[in-house]
């Protein structure tokens, strides 16, 4: 199952895999931001896995680890590199040794991205292993606009040069996407969407604009897969234990109103013998001919239920349709 990221002509399958969590321990703005402790060789079997199964499109991002994540999808795609499709992302100063973050500028909205475009562009190319990156995405959800297109002069220069194939913006601000997706080397965007949450204006401009629309948070962070209870508590280093900008986990658990409108949808994403996280990425294939989720992952089992579920492709109109009336939308 193969899906097209918009106007930039680049087919990937249809899941992504999000390396966020495969990148370890990391310290980003003061605040901890990674997931704990990773097995590198578990990682590196999980990536085999993604290629033997088809699922080769990786999402990672320099802050990821502290250019941790970056190193270990080079490492594993040596020799294999022409087998993927890589998206990574810039926007942050990465101390690797300290495995610590910041932002360029005092504040999210300031940070100078465009002076630091072209160096940080080298700094992933050597930790990927490679001469050129697919997809190359600014990775400030809030920066300003007038700042966001300085650095879209610089992504356009680099499409021209061949470093980089299209570009986009992870960011779920609309006028943000709007206004910088018009460089003609812009080819997607990164949204949060899953089936509760999601930018409905957002998702309705990319197919407009025929951006390519890479999902964050697809498994809801975990708690659309059925494996995180009431009871779940997350380990030590986990970004869970403390991620308030996120809907579906409060104060270190799950919001149990998801769990309860996940329980009234179960019947309806698990049809036809999907697991929960396979009827949540059908989900999204259902809701936009532009979507492309990129489920987290940390181990084999989870790249081969998410790259599985592209057996079955998305949910039927009647049945996206049921659960919206379920869900009172």
């Amino acid at each position: 199952m193969k899906r097209t990221l918009g106007r930039s002509g680049i087919e990937v399958p249809a899941v992504g895999m999000g390396c966020w969590a495969i990148g370890g321990p990391l310290i980003m703005a003061g605040a901890q931001a990674g997931w704990g402790i990773v097995d590198d060789a578990e990682s590196t079997r999980a990536i085999h896995a993604a290629l033997e199964l088809g699922a080769g499109f990786f999402d990672t991002a320099a802050n990821y680890g502290a250019g941790h994540s970056e190193r270990i999808l080079g490492q594993a795609l040596e020799g294999r590199r022409d087998q993927a499709v890589i998206a990574t992302k810039v926007g942050h100063k990465v101390d690797e040794a300290g495995k610590r973050v910041d932002f360029y500028g005092t504040t999210e909205a300031d940070s100078d991205v465009a002076a630091h475009l072209r160096a940080d562009l080298e700094s992933s190319l050597r930790r990927l292993q490679t001469d050129y990156v697919d997809v190359y995405l600014l990775h400030v959800w809030g920066l300003s606009i007038e700042r966001a297109l300085e650095a879209r002069d610089v992504f356009e220069d680099l499409v021209r040069e061949g470093k980089i194939r299209t570009y986009g913006w992870s960011t779920d601000r609309t006028d943000a996407i709007a206004a910088f997706s018009t460089g003609p080397g812009c080819g997607v965007l990164e949204q949060e969407l899953n089936v509760f949450t999601g930018n409905a204006e957002l998702t309705a401009l990319a197919e407009k604009l025929n951006l390519g629309n890479i999902n964050r948070a697809p498994l809801g962070m975990g708690v659309l897969t059925g494996k995180i209870t009431p009871e779940t508590r997350f380990r030590d280093g986990d970004v869970r234990q403390k991620v308030d900008w996120f809907a579906g986990i409060k104060d270190g658990r799950a919001n149990q109103e998801w769990l309860d409108d996940l329980e009234s949808i179960r019947g309806i994403l698990t049809s036809n013998g999907r697991t929960l996280a396979q009827g949540a990425l059908a989900w999204i294939w259902g809701r936009s001919p532009n979507t492309v989720p990129i489920p987290g992952f940390r181990t084999v089992a989870q790249v081969e239920e998410n790259a599985k579920a592209m057996e079955f492709g998305p949910l039927t109109p009647d049945q996206m349709a049921e659960i919206d009336r379920i869900l009172g939308r």
